[in-house]
């Protein structure tokens, strides 16, 4: 691979480029701040991160891509070429040869958008690559080989799920339910239960401090601020680690049911396979404490969260055309 080559993993909440040559090179929010009067981006990536929440009635906030899928192509595309630079930096008179992780669920029709946005972002060659494939490849995993497979990849707007055997999908299963629907089911039952309106990003920081898929022994506890739902006035309140997995219990059921529904449909020879080489979970929604213990034990197969779960998906998308086509040799 050229050290100018890149992979990038199109993220419902983070962006991440992976360069052949030096590694994770950027990782910023999937975000968009766009002027209506003037009808102009005024910030991408962190930028407008930094910006949300203080904008004024001019402008508006933009995610291009919503639970897995691309929401708006134009500003997909504006969002693209600013990270592309952004990655390539002195390197930029280089046209890069660019492999993008398509979102899960991409039509045909959207494929050749998404081709032609990367295109017209600056590639000299474009690749797509599919998510669970592009994530084996990042996780280490030999997909060469007639073995089964399982990879679940709980990103921030969907999970895919999917068995795979010689470089290819033989099962898959893509549920709109992620790591963002964790963040708003916290919002939610904190809401009902201490009449309490929180950030999203408190959301999150809840999620990471004490978020839970199973049972602790020893609770975990926080103090949280707000907004007083009736009062409208500041707030503050203790939440536990049992309270947060309890609102949690729905989201993640619904990803051990699309494993389970997965595992139904592989055939029996994959399935002996999967059993004796586990289960493994990559994407940032997989860091939630015990998310693979809940797995295991609701399924009878070993699961592991691999490190760096959140870049392996990026790492795989750079390497993904150079091992497809040895695969294809």
């Amino acid at each position: 691979m050229s050290a100018s080559d890149i992979g990038i993993d199109l993220g419902t909440r983070n962006s991440l480029v992976y360069s052949a040559g030096r590694g994770l090179i950027l990782s910023e929010p999937s975000v968009v701040i766009y002027d209506k009067n003037t009808e102009r981006i005024r910030a991408i990536g962190e930028e407008a991160k930094a910006m949300a929440g203080k904008l004024n009635s001019n402008m508006e906030m933009i995610r291009p891509i919503r639970q897995g899928t691309i929401a708006d192509y134009v500003i997909l595309e504006k969002m693209l070429k600013y990270f592309i630079s952004k990655a390539m930096g002195r390197r930029a008179f280089i046209k890069p040869r660019i492999t993008v992780c398509m979102p899960s669920g991409t039509t045909e029709i959207e494929r050749k958008a998404l081709e032609e946005a990367t295109y017209q972002s600056g590639a000299r060659v474009v690749f797509l690559a599919k998510g669970p494939i592009a994530a084996a490849i990042g996780c280490g995993l030999d997909i060469s080989k007639p073995f089964g497979n399982m990879i679940v990849d709980i990103g921030g707007g969907s999970t895919d799920v999917a068995v795979l055997s010689i470089g290819g999908i033989v099962v898959q299963n893509t549920i709109k339910v992620a790591g963002d629907h964790f963040n708003h089911a916290i919002m939610n039952d904190i809401r009902e239960k201490h009449s309490l309106f929180i950030s999203e990003d408190m959301a999150e920081e809840i999620k990471v401090r004490i978020g839970t898929a199973i049972e602790e022994a020893k609770p975990r506890i926080m103090e949280i601020r707000g907004r007083n739902v009736n009062t409208g006035l500041p707030k503050t309140t203790t939440i536990s680690s049992d309270e947060i997995r309890e609102a949690l219990k729905d989201t993640t059921g619904q990803i051990v049911d699309a494993i389970h529904g997965v595992l139904e449909k592989t055939p029996p020879e994959l399935a002996a396979d999967i059993v004796d080489r586990g289960i493994v979970l990559t994407g940032g929604g997989a860091l939630l404490h015990g998310m693979d213990a809940l797995v295991e034990e609701k399924t009878g197969v070993h699961t592991l969260t691999v490190q760096n779960a959140m870049t392996v998906l990026a790492r795989g998308t750079g390497m993904y055309a150079d091992v497809m086509a040895k695969l294809q040799g």
